[in-house]
């Protein structure tokens, strides 16, 4: 199936040069419908009002984290199909394994790309 380049994507982080830099390179892989949340609760409001195709979410918010995120999208029967992929700077296995048992699609470790960034989103929405 082809990869809506068109659906909307809502990015994560209470960084906001990491949302910028976010931003910038799912534009560079062709995805414009961009949202952005400062928190998981923000983000989760959000997605309670919109359908969003994809989900890339910092792992460290406050006050809702993006793991408690991802176990809440995961618990909501609307919300739980979303592809999610959580973007950390630390790359500690604890941290891989409790997201992947949460329900994460896919994992980034800070710093990375736009080639990284288009093969994970590759490998959880198909090849675009």
């Amino acid at each position: 199936m082809a990869v809506d380049m068109n659906m909307s994507i809502l990015i994560v982080d209470d960084y906001k040069t990491m949302l910028r830099i976010i931003r910038n390179l799912l534009k560079q892989l062709g995805f414009n419908a961009v949202d952005e949340a400062a928190d998981g609760s923000a983000a989760l409001s959000k997605m309670r009002t919109k359908k969003y195709g994809l989900v890339i979410s910092d792992w460290n918010m406050e006050p809702m984290t993006g793991y408690q995120l991802l176990k809440e999208v995961r618990a909501d029967e609307t919300l739980k199909s979303t592809p999610f992929i959580m973007i950390t700077a630390e790359s500690k296995t604890d941290n891989v394994v409790a997201a992947k048992k949460a329900g994460v699609n896919n994992y980034i470790v800070k710093p990375f790309n736009a080639a990284t960034l288009k093969t994970k989103i590759a490998s959880v929405l198909g090849d675009f």
